[in-house]
């Protein structure tokens, strides 16, 4: 199926068959539950995939799959500032019980950009990964893929926010690495796309808060902050997923 409809997913799938966790990830004991276990599984095999050694050093260079014919390789990313320190930049709940995991507990919360580009572009395999089989997906397994993709986005519009305020040594450094630019700009376009495409099955797939957590990731200083760090003029309007 996924060679029909998301070669991407096959291509990792194969990539990643020999991991000797990945069957810990699915569940085998039918085509439906395997298919709602599938988004765990490519979002755990991509972390697998994007943080081997052989790609990835940690808070020093990033890797990340992006399709089945493109991948980021070795980006610099110069190490960072511990994620927690977006939080005072949420005042709401939409994404509460993420926060609670990736911003305040005290090791997740310590990670750096590292950290915060990982679980986006996990995200953004795991959204396609139960997208493409939605109409198989019976259960909860795969229900907060679409809130995944979305907070992850809103964690790192948010970061750079951050960097450019309060470390503007690092904001420099930063925004003057052309890959990790062209990353970003990547990972914006991903999600909406994803988000896009996964809209027809957003009750099995997201929760009733998706729209507002894209909407805050649409406000204009966070479309502000991924322009002027890419360099790019995102599309608002229908197409999302094109630059202008």
């Amino acid at each position: 199926m996924y060679k029909r409809r998301w070669p991407s997913g096959e291509g990792l799938t194969i990539a990643q068959a020999k991991d000797k966790y990945f069957s810990q990830f699915v569940n085998k004991t039918s085509f439906n539950a395997l298919a709602e276990s599938l988004m765990v599984a490519i979002h755990e095999e991509t972390h697998m995939w994007d943080l081997d050694p052989s790609r990835t050093s940690w808070d020093v260079y990033v890797s990340a799959w992006i399709d089945a014919s493109r991948k980021a390789m070795k980006v610099p990313i110069h190490g960072g500032f511990p994620r927690r320190e977006i939080l005072p930049l949420i005042t709401d709940d939409l994404t509460r019980s993420m926060d609670d995991i990736y911003l305040r507990d005290q090791q997740q919360g310590s990670y750096r950009i590292q950290g915060v580009i990982a679980e986006l572009n996990a995200g953004l395999m795991g959204l396609p990964a139960a997208t493409v089989v939605a109409e198989y997906i019976q259960g909860v397994g795969a229900s907060n893929s679409r809130d995944i993709a979305a907070t992850n986005m809103r964690y790192l519009q948010l970061y750079l926010r951050v960097a450019k305020t309060k470390h503007p040594d690092y904001w420099t450094k930063i925004k003057a690495q052309p890959e990790l630019r062209e990353l970003v700009l990547i990972e914006f376009l991903r999600t909406a796309y994803w988000l896009d495409q996964s809209a027809p099955h957003a009750a099995k797939l997201g929760s009733a808060d998706v729209a507002k957590i894209v909407a805050k990731n649409y406000a204009p200083e966070n479309i502000a902050i991924i322009e002027e760090f890419t360099g790019a003029k995102v599309n608002t309007g229908s197409a999302r997923n094109c630059t202008l």
